[in-house]
């Protein structure tokens, strides 16, 4: 049989740092497996630029960078407004916009008629924007993926907004859902996460469910794995949140850290992340009097996670609504059993290596925690069903190579016309 093609990849991101959230975790690891599997890979990102293993290329694209804390909100040099690019960026964001998809894509477009690189496939990473159909239209075959529905988001913080001029600062944030809406539906293939992600994208979209194929993300064993019981606290809990959100549910995991505490419990809670001053999960805290029991890492680096499960007794995933859940493969790939929420995808990723709760259900929460704290036979079993489901199913070299197999489909039916 003769040997597949080596693909020359472009991944396209338009902010890849992993520290900036799940987008640049899925480029830093796929860039890495795909490499591995011996295609050519460049990746093409604008600031925060992502963090890359040797062996990928990266081509830089400069953005204002408004998001910088050394010149936040503003350009570092204003003279760079006489880009109608940069000035439609800045002019966007200053009046309460979100510019960085629509930007990078007319950004990348304008790279890609200019220098005409060769690549056999671009994969966009939910950017969705205009400028990759102009990519597209130029010849390119093109795939997307979109990770998880952002009308979920839209919607969940709509809801959560208690004033009109709340309401009225979430829907101009999340104006480039126009743009993505058109988009999407000229698209050739769509790469989604899981079924859950595949049904709700299609279903808010717009989008025949024939258009997407379903790839899980990989778990990244270099940082996720088991360290052994001798550190562990049997009762400490541990959750991952990168943003003070209501959709991810950690103001329902601390209203059942206080029904548990109040029974006479005294349980800790580690979070991995840092909330925002004076936001609803710092008041909640303080409301519940859960000072002494709630402890914020902060930012930490990929290589102290594991270090904080080893600590850990439980996993809790509280989220309203994940489109994958990767915190949850994270705790299983480190041996840790895994209390989550029945919200969108939670249920594809944890299967039967943990404890599914109602989404939004303190109570249920509560009761799922006190029933794994009472047991360690129970926790050491989900732990180890958790290591084999992420060992058979939840790895990148997995992920990348399904992620092939939809380049090769999209490049195949391009050339058919």
């Amino acid at each position: 049989m003769m040997a597949e093609k080596r693909l020359n990849i472009c991944l396209l991101s338009y902010r890849g740092n992993p520290n900036s959230g799940g987008q640049g975790v899925y480029i830093h690891y796929l860039s890495r497996a795909l490499m591995q599997l011996g295609h050519k890979v460049t990746v093409i990102s604008s600031p925060p630029y992502p963090e890359i293993h040797s062996g990928v290329e990266l081509i830089k694209i400069p953005n204002l960078d408004l998001y910088n804390p050394s010149h936040l909100f503003k350009p570092d040099d204003y003279a760079k407004l006489r880009d109608p690019i940069n000035f439609w960026e800045y002019f966007l964001m200053t009046t309460g916009g979100f510019p960085e998809p629509l930007t990078f894509g007319l950004r990348v477009s304008r790279v890609f008629r200019e220098q005409r690189p060769r690549f056999d496939i671009v994969h966009d990473n939910q950017c969705l924007a205009y400028g990759i159909l102009d990519i597209a239209r130029m010849g390119y075959p093109t795939v997307a993926t979109i990770h998880h529905p952002i009308t979920v988001d839209y919607q969940t913080e709509l809801s959560a907004a208690t004033t009109l001029l709340k309401r009225l600062k979430v829907m101009r944030w999340y104006s480039f859902l126009r743009m993505q809406k058109r988009v999407v539906p000229k698209l050739s293939k769509i790469i989604t996460v899981s079924e859950c992600s595949r049904r709700d994208i299609s279903r808010d979209f717009k989008v025949p469910v024939a258009m997407f194929r379903v790839v899980p993300n990989g778990i990244n064993t270099d940082f996720f794995f088991p360290q052994g019981d001798e550190l562990r606290e049997d009762n400490r809990l541990l959750v991952t949140t990168s943003s003070d959100t209501p959709l991810k549910g950690l103001s329902v995991l601390l209203r059942a850290l206080h029904l548990l505490n109040s029974s006479g419990r005294q349980v800790k809670l580690t979070v991995i992340g840092e909330p925002k001053k004076d936001g609803l999960v710092l008041k909640m805290v303080e409301e519940l009097q859960l000072g002494t029991s709630v402890w914020f890492t902060g930012r930490i680096d990929g290589q102290e996670f594991a270090n904080h499960y080893a600590r850990t007794a439980i996993a809790v995933v509280p989220s309203l609504y994940e489109g994958f859940g990767m915190p949850a493969g994270e705790a299983m790939a480190c041996g840790v059993p895994v209390i989550s929420s029945d919200g969108g995808a939670l249920p594809e990723v944890v299967g039967d290596a943990g404890i599914m709760v109602p989404a939004g259900s303190a109570a249920d929460l509560a009761k799922a925690i006190a029933r794994l704290l009472d047991s360690p036979a129970e926790r050491k079993a989900f732990a180890q069903k958790g290591l084999l489901r992420v060992a058979a199913s939840l790895t990148w070299e997995k992920a990348a190579q399904k992620t092939v197999d939809v380049y090769r489909e999209v490049i195949g039916a391009n050339h058919r016309f």
